[in-house]
């Protein structure tokens, strides 16, 4: 079952998210919700989803970039970005760390704010303790575009969304990126 995803100006997306305990995540309407969240992330497409996206305020997210994703992108693009495929995986309960290294400055959108992109700069490398979708603990650490989609999910976990990190310079409608900047390099 696809979600409706929530647009900016909704209440839920500047709210802070609650942890969820093993029992939330265990129960079978957090496991629903997550299989949902897949369904719903797919249909966008997107490569990221947060629970308050879709109007729940729990610290749960799920990522996923398919390499058909990838498509219409040249190899030096993907290089550019650090972008590789990423499995389908749950992240519960994160907490987030920046590693060691400059930012880097990129565009971003988000299903939360269709139709838009700005530049917005972001640790280039993160460590991320948090639970899987089973409950287990586990440690992730990211660079490049898998990094960038962690903190963008993660902010939403804060009541934060990317238009508050951007430069505002950059806001852009997603047709005038593709129009004026989708084929330079940025930095």
């Amino acid at each position: 079952m696809r979600l409706k995803i929530l647009a900016v100006g909704d209440p839920v997306l500047r709210t802070t998210a609650r942890a969820l305990t093993p029992e939330d995540l265990l129960s079978s309407s957090v496991q629903d919700l997550i299989e949902h969240m897949r369904e719903t992330v797919r249909d966008a497409p997107g490569v990221g989803l947060a629970a308050p996206q879709i109007g729940e305020p729990l610290q749960l997210l799920v990522i996923e970039d398919r390499v058909e994703y990838h498509k219409g992108l040249s190899d030096a693009e993907l290089i550019e970005r650090g972008r590789r495929e990423i499995p389908f995986h749950v992240v519960v309960n994160p907490v987030l760390e920046r590693l060691p290294g400059e930012d880097a400055l990129f565009f971003e959108g988000c299903l939360s704010l269709p139709g838009f992109t700005a530049l917005v700069p972001r640790a280039s490398a993160v460590r991320v303790h948090c639970l899987d979708r089973k409950g287990h603990a586990q440690v992730i650490e990211a660079t490049g575009w898998y990094a960038r989609i962690l903190q963008h999910e993660i902010d939403h976990l804060r009541g934060t969304l990317y238009i508050d990190r951007m430069q505002p310079s950059s806001f852009s409608t997603t047709d005038n990126y593709t129009r004026h900047w989708k084929n330079k390099i940025i930095g």
